[in-house]
């Protein structure tokens, strides 16, 4: 029976995957079950309130079913990683972290272009988009890592 003690680069898959997915999961569980408070959070109180309150009933129903939805969708992106944090082939973390760099690029991308252009939001992008380079930046870490390790 061979021992397997993981390598670095293996391990630190391992760390940010579970780091990525707790953070999914929690901002998931938030959007789905504490909308109000998670949209004050993340944007401040007078654009939160401007953002969920539509101009019928019926479009705040919508506003709060897309936003449960996307928090779902958070939370299965969130078990996603962290199933994938116990994948040990190298060359599939490797392939994975580039999607990753380049999943949280275009979110950043998506920010800068146009998020900046919504007036409700025009204040908080920067900060969000900070927030997904840093996010980029981590699974950038990894790789350089891991390149360093495989050619060292």
């Amino acid at each position: 029976m061979a021992d397997y003690t993981p390598s670095s680069s293996s391990s630190g898959f391992f760390n940010i995957c579970v780091l990525h997915s707790v953070a999914a999961v929690t901002i998931g569980v938030l959007m789905m079950f504490y909308l109000e408070a998670a949209a004050e959070v993340g944007h401040g109180p007078e654009t939160a309130a401007r953002l969920l309150q539509g101009s019928s009933p019926r479009d705040q129903m919508l506003i709060h079913n897309a936003d449960s939805f996307s928090g779902l969708l958070l939370c299965a992106i969130g078990l996603l990683l962290f199933m994938v944090a116990f994948v040990e082939d190298r060359d599939f973390q490797g392939f994975f972290a580039k999607g990753c760099v380049l999943l949280h690029a275009a979110v950043a991308l998506w920010r800068l272009s146009f998020e900046r252009r919504v007036d409700d939001l025009a204040a908080h992008w920067p900060r969000q988009f900070v927030g997904d380079l840093l996010l980029g930046l981590s699974w950038v870490i990894f790789l350089a890592h891991s390149w360093k390790e495989k050619y060292d």
